[in-house]
């Protein structure tokens, strides 16, 4: 069955407000980039202070609790500590340190505080990351949605992401069976189905993250397209809000987002539009709407971490989670809002995905210029010394996560209309 949201959700669903948004531990157990947040904030801390254990972890983190996407690792980094018996005066949490030297900044007063890890959360804390990994030796920086950790070849360095298009693969196949119910009572607002999407930066990340949704949702309704908006944020509700709506006005039957407020799954509360949301749920402030949301759990990454310093182990350069891992997952089917027999068919998918029976981004299953690929060198190194030069297609699918953790998948297919490319 699919997975509770389970604790370190509470708090989501108590707010109206939060950024990126699971099937684990039940479906399975219950996942800016190009790639993470962007963006900036006041630098402030939250959290117990001071530590005083023996063993002290910090995280850094973009924004705060506001954001669906921060709040994620915040509930992630809790649940991972009282996992591992680390108590909260011995662990530290840096909140609205924005993508400058202000992240240095912070890595060095962990540090000096008695942190042995430091995680942060964005994308662009990377470099700042990279200069207080090389000051300080005795430590361990871990980078979530990074790329350099495998040409920077630091032994106290590391990237980590997940294989979350495949959370949004299933996304998008409870979309599709929404679109299907839609159809079959003939209430589609044109000839065939059409969704939208409100996106934050023509990121590989989110070009990854609305293809692996929309190949989801093709697999259930061939025929399916899907409108693309982007906003240039990856927090900014009002914009997020009059993208959802453009996309309705343009006929979009339902709705899904790769950003981070309560701007789109509201718009689409009012208008009445299905929405498939992420980083966890929004049912309770839109219970008619909301169908299911993934996300990426990082509680595993955090204890893989924090028990390979104890150990003394080494720790991957660049580590994907997966399914498998516990850290890829839907939160619970909203009833009231999908289609009848959802849960039951994200089940019998989640398996295929698992055994291998199937893949997101078969090559068979979508053309790009009317063209099954059969060849694409991926941008995988994204040093400017290194060239495209990593082959991803093997087997019949696009290999994505599998030569570096961060998505790399920036193909524009045949049936997504972008509406801007501005950012």
């Amino acid at each position: 069955m699919l997975c509770s949201e389970g604790e370190n959700m509470k708090v989501l669903d108590n707010m109206v407000m939060s950024r990126r948004s699971v099937i684990t531990a039940g479906l399975l157990g219950g996942a800016a980039l190009s790639l993470a947040a962007c963006g900036g904030g006041s630098d402030s801390s939250a959290g117990s202070g001071e530590a005083s254990g023996d063993f002290k972890v910090g995280l850094i983190c973009l924004h705060d609790e506001n954001s669906t996407y921060d709040l994620n690792f915040i509930n992630g980094f809790k649940e991972a500590m009282s996992n591992l018996g680390i108590g909260e005066d011995s662990y530290l949490i840096k909140t609205n340190i924005d993508e400058s030297d202000a992240c240095y900044d912070a890595a060095a007063e962990l540090v000096d505080a008695g942190c042995k890890v430091v995680f942060a959360d964005s994308f662009g804390h990377e470099d700042y990351m990279i200069q207080a990994a090389k000051e300080f030796a005795d430590v361990q920086f871990c980078h979530a949605t990074g790329t350099k950790a495998h040409t920077e070849k630091l032994d106290n360095y590391h990237n980590a992401f997940a294989s979350i298009y495949e959370g949004r693969f299933l996304a998008g196949v409870a979309a599709g069976l929404k679109l299907q119910e839609i159809a079959e009572a003939g209430k589609l607002k044109g000839k065939t189905p059409k969704m939208g999407y409100v996106g934050a930066y023509t990121y590989a990340e989110v070009v990854s993250g609305y293809t692996s949704f929309f190949l989801g949702a093709k697999s259930i309704v061939p025929d399916v397209t899907m409108d693309v908006t982007f906003t240039g944020s990856w927090y900014d509700e009002t914009a997020e809000k009059e993208g959802a709506n453009k996309l309705i006005d343009g006929g979009a039957d339902l709705i899904s987002q790769h950003a981070d407020s309560m701007g789109a799954p509201t718009a689409c509360e009012n208008a009445g539009i299905p929405n498939i949301s992420y980083n966890g749920a929004t049912v309770d402030a839109c219970p008619k709407t909301f169908i299911v949301s993934s996300r990426i759990n990082w509680a595993p990454y955090y204890e893989y971490v924090v028990n390979a310093v104890k150990d003394g182990s080494t720790i991957d350069a660049d580590w994907t989670g997966t399914i498998g891992t516990g850290s890829v997952e839907l939160t619970d089917v909203n009833e009231a809002a999908a289609a009848k027999g959802t849960a039951e068919k994200l089940e019998e998918v989640k398996a295929q995905l698992e055994d291998g029976t199937v893949h997101v981004f078969a090559t068979d299953t979508f053309t790009v210029d009317g063209k099954e690929l059969k060849t694409y060198e991926a941008d995988v190194d994204t040093d400017p010394d290194y060239t495209p030069d990593t082959e991803a297609i093997s087997d019949g699918y696009f290999h994505e996560s599998e030569f570096r953790s961060a998505p790399y998948f920036d193909l524009q297919i045949d049936g997504i209309n972008l509406l801007d490319t501005a950012f």
